[in-house]
């Protein structure tokens, strides 16, 4: 599913409301099958994507947690990112897209910094959080229980980013330790 602004990441729930005729297909299809699929962003300036240019190759795949399905066709499901993945080629194109992929998986350096790293993130989520920004009602406790400094940044990325190109580019990070420095850069370009 190739969408403007939208991100998954591992770790987190993306809510969805599904109306397209070529999406009803893919969640029919996903629902029968693995209860599986992946979420991809649109890149600027694309409106439709038409080919794989139009869309970034890194994207997340997610497993379908909860799906209601409405009297019109539609649907409104939840989402949980489980994994980063990139696609390796198309089986199929239409209706909906049918990708061969491959797990990009997070390379966990030793940080000395990385407590540091994670608390200076969770004060910069604190800090936006007091100039208004709504989070996910008990986020704050969840966090305090996340020590794997990965999963940290997928998380804050997750519920406190908004540029969909920052969160994309954190993403595609597949250090763990890089990854919690970018994102503490753009958390202070957003705060």
């Amino acid at each position: 599913m190739v969408l403007p602004n939208a991100v998954l990441f591992p770790h987190a729930l993306l809510p969805l409301y599904i109306f397209e005729p070529r999406y009803r297909a893919m969640l029919a299809w996903a629902l029968e099958h693995e209860r599986m699929f992946c979420v991809a962003l649109m890149k600027p300036g694309v409106e439709e994507a038409h080919t794989a240019e139009d869309f970034y190759q890194i994207a997340g795949v997610g497993l379908i947690r909860a799906c209601v399905g409405r009297d019109d066709g539609t649907s409104h499901l939840i989402l949980q990112g489980m994994a980063r993945v990139r696609f390796a080629g198309f089986n199929q194109e239409q209706p909906f897209r049918i990708a061969e992929i491959e797990e990009v998986r997070t390379l966990n350096s030793v940080d000395a910094d990385a407590e540091k790293l994670s608390t200076a993130a969770l004060a910069l989520c604190a800090r936006m959080r007091e100039n208004g920004m709504s989070i996910p009602e008990n986020l704050d406790e969840q966090l305090q229980q996340v020590s794997d400094p990965a999963m940290l940044a997928d998380i804050v990325a997750h519920a406190f980013l908004r540029n969909a190109e920052r969160r994309q580019s954190l993403l595609e990070e597949p250090r763990a330790d890089l990854r919690l420095r970018s994102l503490i850069r753009h958390l202070e370009k957003e705060a």
